[in-house]
């Protein structure tokens, strides 16, 4: 027997497909939700990470500028006593300088040769007296210039000669100078000398 269909097979056909389209593309799209939602997860976690870290290099750098302040603190303190040490030892060095230039004078000033005035100008020293000779007053700078720690620079400003009258001795030709000199800190202090290595113990 011969059947025959008289239903719209190419409505019904048309329909299924598009049917299942639309389930094909549900699909895909909450594949798509899918797929995205879980890049928004790895990234957002990615950025919380970040986030965590930015935080906790905020958190040393605030801890580091902290201890950079108290640093800097400690330095101008400790600059500062440096600086008191400095003003005290130079205190303590110009406190003493009269007394070697006194001993220095008395040392290099030869014989046959006179001060009259000794002024202090700063470290600048002026100086005027009486030399039995020419070759007395050279030897005065020589003395200044190169023997002396404490006396340096030594300039002969004027040398004039003179009669001076000795009693019932007569008179003699003597020479008036004066000259400038300056005064120094002295010679550098001796670098400590490393102590002596002890002695072994000896064997028990």
């Amino acid at each position: 027997m011969i059947t025959i269909n008289l239903l719209p097979h190419r409505e019904a056909a048309r329909k299924k497909r598009r049917e299942q389209f639309f389930v094909h593309l549900g699909l895909a799209a909450v594949a798509g939700l899918a797929v995205a939602a879980a890049i928004y997860a790895f990234y957002e976690a990615r950025i919380a990470e970040q986030q965590r870290r930015n935080e906790f290099l905020q958190t040393e750098i605030r801890k580091l500028d902290v201890q950079i302040k108290e640093i800097a603190t400690l330095q101008q303190e400790l600059n500062s006593l440096k600086a008191r040490q400095a003003a005290v030892e130079s205190l303590q060095a110009d406190r003493n300088l009269p007394v070697h230039l006194l001993n220095e004078m008395v040392t290099q000033l030869p014989e046959g040769v006179y001060l009259r005035t000794l002024r202090q100008e700063g470290m600048t020293i002026s100086l005027t007296g009486l030399a039995q000779s020419q070759e007395r007053v050279s030897e005065l700078l020589r003395n200044l210039g190169g023997h002396s720690d404490w006396l340096t620079q030594p300039q002969l400003i004027e040398i004039t000669a003179t009669t001076a009258t000795l009693g019932a001795r007569g008179q003699r030709r003597v020479y008036n100078f004066s000259m400038r000199v300056t005064l120094t800190k002295g010679p550098a202090p001796a670098e400590p000398t490393p102590a002596a290595a002890k002695p072994a113990a000896g064997k028990a």
